[in-house]
């Protein structure tokens, strides 16, 4: 039996996206199902060698400090470390792997989680509940620099009630912290004894109990992972080896495929996707509300004046923007809440009006502070593009000057904690808007880039992440989307496209959360 290999290059950079992904994407499920087509049927074969491409490379592999999301290479976290929970792709319910039950008998105030038995990490120690509390205590540290320290937080304390049970107390009640755990790296658990070495020694030799382990790491080229034997859910995984390797280049995702130099890669252009599926090529893509945006500093001028946020959002119109970047093939966010949500309500998240804006740059203007802002951004193409196509736009209008400023990816990392920028790409991106709403809007939350505080909509994403009835929650949502229309913190620019690509001969594409892809279930044909 031959099994396939393949000449595999690219070219090694982080993304933007993923940057901005780490800590402002996510949420569980609600009967919403992949979209995708094509692709290997049948009985999973066993073996070979997979070749992936990613849109980002880790630069550590400590688990706290990695994003659980398509954007963030979050194959690596689940390939090393397994997961707890994951949610069905077909009735978005909450299902378990590591853990067998997470439940609460007091409306979200206090939660068990349950382990299976004689899990065992890659060195031999157990993955008991001790684990799981040295590995979420650790991710509630400041210290550790967690970029899910807002939905880490949400938990007052932990305690190991037994090797199988651990108890985890709130701080408030949270109704569904489930999708806390399955959208974050909250889902996986490092070996306490591994991580206590240091970081060097940990990056060396990461210990997990996931289905792969770590054979070669080489930074900024690529990463090979072995199958794991000892892998609690045996016969998976599939493949022998997964070659990881990170291209941010979006036509060379797609050439790198189609050419059969690499099985799969992982999507964040509605383009490519178009053109994968014009091309007869197996695609998957999660269906998200929210999408990306453009965070407008409610901290400091221009934008502190709620009237140059409602100038700039009634002069961009973000049809046209998708018509330059993305040639119409981007989704935009016409509502907060997509149409097959079951929170969806006909409330625009903005509207182009060229006349109210002109007359509010006028207003503002009149007041002697013209509006004028930096957009702020990393080069990658699509960030490049959004940001000229919409100092493009604000051209044609009087009273507002946009220039753009083009920084590297730590710097850009590091505005999530500065908030030293007029305008910034962000995201919040989910199928259940808890907890993402939440860590995007609420006033206290340490994600939240446009800085926005509005007492009423706290209110509202207080009592939507609380209730667990639909309807209320529906109610409570209508009322965040009434108060996000109002008060324009950021300016929506597109769905998220959470997708992966593969050749046709691969079978298991399989995503959970917000875009979170299974190595397990991976297999090629042969």
């Amino acid at each position: 039996m031959m099994i396939r290999t393949r000449g595999f290059t690219t070219t090694v950079v982080a993304t933007s996206l993923a940057g901005l992904l780490l800590a402002a994407c996510g949420g569980g499920g609600d009967g919403q199902s992949p979209k995708g087509s094509g692709g290997a049927s049948g009985k999973p074969v066993p073996g070979g060698a997979g070749k992936v491409l990613t849109l980002s490379e880790w630069r550590t592999l400590d688990p706290a400090l990695n994003g659980n999301n398509f954007a963030s290479g979050a194959i690596v976290g689940n390939a090393l470390y397994g997961t707890l929970l994951t949610d069905d792709p077909e009735s978005g319910k909450t299902q378990y792997s590591m853990a067998t039950s997470f439940a609460t008998t007091d409306r979200g105030r206090t939660y068990e989680l349950k382990l299976r038995d004689g899990l065992k990490f890659t060195d031999g120690t157990a993955l008991d509940a001790a684990a799981v509390k040295y590995n979420w205590d650790r991710m509630r540290d400041p210290k550790t620099g967690s970029p899910y320290l807002a939905d880490a937080s949400r938990v007052a304390s932990t305690k190991a009630l037994d090797a199988t049970t651990l108890q985890v107390k709130m701080r408030e009640p949270e109704s569904h912290f489930a999708e806390s755990i399955v959208t974050t790296s909250l889902n996986w658990i490092a070996s306490p004894t591994a991580l206590a070495k240091g970081a060097k020694a940990f990056d060396a030799r990461p210990v997990g109990a996931g289905p792969y382990t770590l054979k070669e790491w080489r930074r900024q080229d690529a990463m090979v992972l072995a199958k794991n034997p000892g892998y609690w859910d045996a016969p998976k995984p599939y493949l022998d080896t997964l070659t990881l390797r990170a291209a941010v280049d979006a036509n060379q995702r797609l050439n790198t495929v189609t050419s059969g130099g690499a099985d799969l890669a992982v999507e964040s252009n509605w383009q490519n996707l178009k053109k994968a599926e014009d091309a007869g090529l197996p695609t998957n893509t999660m269906p998200l509300s929210g999408g990306t945006y453009l965070a407008l500093n409610t901290r400091r001028a221009p934008f502190n004046d709620p009237r140059a946020r409602a100038a700039v959002a009634a002069a961009v119109d973000f049809n046209a923007v998708d018509a330059s970047v993305y040639n119409g093939a981007a989704r935009t966010v016409d509502t907060l809440f997509d149409k097959s949500s079951p929170f969806h309500a006909d409330i625009p998240v903005s509207k182009p009006e060229p006349a109210t804006a002109q007359k509010l740059f006028d207003e503002v203007a009149a007041d002697g502070k013209p509006v004028s802002f930096t957009i702020t951004n990393t080069s990658s193409t699509e960030s490049k593009a959004v940001a000229e196509a919409v100092q493009a736009q604000l051209s044609k209008f009087k009273n507002v000057t946009v220039k753009i400023k083009l920084v590297e990816f730590a710097e850009f990392l590091a505005l999530q904690t500065s908030h030293d920028f007029d305008v910034t790409t962000s995201s919040a991106s989910f199928i259940d808007p808890e907890p993402r709403l939440s860590t995007a809007f609420e006033s206290t939350s340490p994600t939240n880039m446009s800085g926005i505080s509005d007492k009423q909509l706290d209110a509202a994403l207080n009592e939507g992440r609380t209730e667990t009835s639909v309807d209320k929650r529906k109610a409570a949502y209508e009322e965040v989307q009434k108060r996000l229309a109002s008060l324009h913190p950021v300016l929506w620019v597109n769905r998220t496209a959470a997708g992966v690509i593969s050749a046709n001969d691969v079978g298991g594409l399989q995503q959970y959360g917000f875009g979170s892809l299974w190595p397990e279930e991976l297999w090629i044909k042969h």
